[in-house]
């Protein structure tokens, strides 16, 4: 493999590293932040000229009135309404200015996110930052596969695209490292801020190393920069091992689908991919695995463990998901992006009927533990290494910035949804919430085994072709 397409693979992949961070971050703090959203509620109550709602009252008026679990979800999911936001606010912009010049605008909108939340004076401020980082984490769901999609030869464009992926565990392992380290520094008041600060660092990082790597060169050939993307091409390699027959088939594609640019999107002969897209991503998110990663602290204290274990067992989790997404990342353009998801499938059903069994039964902690550390490796091996690249590969090249924000879109979408109402059909339901999340599973098994298409080692403009998305003839 060219050093170079690693290179520039892996560092466009940092942000999804930073995306794993921020998403996983707040599991540490979001019980302190629940409190400090009732004082301020109380604050509030008081300013407005409301004693009745202020703190004269019991703790159980107050719990009627603010200390709901819908409130709370709202409080924890705050960012998700800027990743719905950023999956559809980025792709013209990279489609204008380029993927990395994107990339390093959400280099920017990471730190300041970071800064800002640690920073944050009340919760309206605190809430802005975290929705700035939710603008971040949305774009870079969609430009990073894209980029690193599009520099890729398709026979090692999985491992290379599911680097992202990697670095989203990586990132998630870190945040929760991070916070449990934090918390054995009894920094007290100003504990949660240092967990949000620490991210400023490695988005710096980000923003600087993305100089040091070339622009895609299907952006290139799409905007005429023929020599720039000739010589890109020459340092990552090609599907055909000629840089002249790769830019005349990436130009003949780029000329199909440009017609495309002028007319709707949702559109029936695009109908195939747009579902492909819209299934898996709506699947990621109904396993439940938002819920384990923004509450697996809470999770681990519902099933009998202490504070501190919950972090440490966060911890073992964020382990497990490393692990086994490595596992993936090298298998996936060997097995294909359809076996992983099939095993995958067959781990979530059997992991969450053990959870949901754990729970049911009060045996409670070590096959909660277990049930847990079986779902995030299924997970890991199976959606979460394959969705991104599968998104990335199914559309046209003209039409992959807005198909790869759609997908991302339902992703982040489902996303808030799930992340929302978990705390409320926790309490509601109990056991019953695993449950149903495992039968939403079986579903996704049925779609993998009867539609889902296997693009495993085919080039970008060869998958369009097999969708029957366009009829391309390539010269001779």
């Amino acid at each position: 493999m060219r050093s170079v397409l690693l290179k520039s693979a892996i560092v466009a992949a940092l942000g999804g590293l930073l995306f794993g961070f921020d998403t996983a971050v707040i599991s540490g703090a979001e019980k302190t932040l629940e409190q400090i959203y009732e004082d301020q509620y109380i604050l509030i109550a008081r300013y407005f000229g409301r004693p009745d709602l202020a703190a004269e009252q019991s703790e159980d008026d107050l719990s009627m009135l603010h200390k709901t679990s819908f409130w709370h979800g709202t409080v924890v999911v705050s960012a998700l309404i800027g990743t719905v936001i950023g999956s559809l606010l980025f792709g013209k912009p990279a489609d204008r200015y380029g993927r990395r010049s994107i990339l390093k605008l959400l280099g920017i909108l990471y730190f300041v996110s970071a800064v800002g939340s640690a920073l944050a004076w009340e919760m309206i401020s605190f809430s802005i930052f975290r929705f700035i980082g939710g603008l971040a984490v949305g774009g870079a769901s969609v430009i990073c596969p894209m980029y690193i999609a599009e520099i890729s030869p398709a026979y090692v464009r999985g491992r290379l695209v599911a680097i992202t992926q990697f670095n989203i565990v990586l990132g998630i392992l870190l945040a929760y490292l991070s916070n449990w380290i934090i918390s054995l520094l009894n920094l007290g008041a100003l504990e949660w801020r240092w967990m949000f600060g620490v991210e400023a660092f490695p988005a710096a990082a980000f923003y600087a190393m993305l100089f040091f790597i070339p622009r895609s060169p299907r952006w290139l050939i799409a905007q005429g920069y023929l020599d720039e993307a000739r010589n890109v091409l020459n340092q990552v390699g090609t599907d055909t091992g000629n840089i002249d027959a790769e830019l005349h088939v990436i130009q003949q594609s780029l000329s199909e689908d440009a017609k495309s640019l002028k007319e709707p999107f949702f559109r029936r002969k695009y109908l195939r991919s747009i579902m492909l897209a819209v299934m898996i991503a709506m699947f990621n998110q109904l396993s439940g695995i938002n819920a384990l990663i923004y509450y697996t602290k809470r999770i681990f204290e519902m099933a009998g463990a202490e504070s501190a274990s919950a972090l440490a067992q966060s911890v073992i989790i964020g382990f497990t998901n490393l692990i086994f997404t490595m596992a993936a990342l090298i298998v996936i353009d060997r097995f294909g992006r359809k076996k992983l998801m099939l095993a995958g499938s067959i781990g979530y059903i059997i992991s969450l009927t053990a959870v949901a069994w754990g729970f049911y039964s009060g045996t409670g902690g070590a096959i909660v533990l277990i049930g847990f550390i079986v779902f995030i490796a299924a997970h890991a091996f199976g959606q979460g290494a394959v969705i991104w690249v599968f998104i990335s590969e199914i559309f046209p090249n003209a039409l992959r910035a807005r198909g790869q924000a759609l997908g991302s879109f339902t992703h982040w979408i489902m996303a808030a949804l799930i992340s929302q109402t978990f705390p409320m059909f926790a309490e509601q339901l109990g056991w019953r919430i695993f449950a149903i999340y495992g039968l939403c599973m079986a579903g996704q098994l049925a779609w993998v085994l009867l539609i889902m298409p296997e693009t495993k080692g085919i080039p970008l403009e060869e998958i369009q072709k097999r969708l029957g998305l366009f009829k391309i003839y390539f010269s001779k």
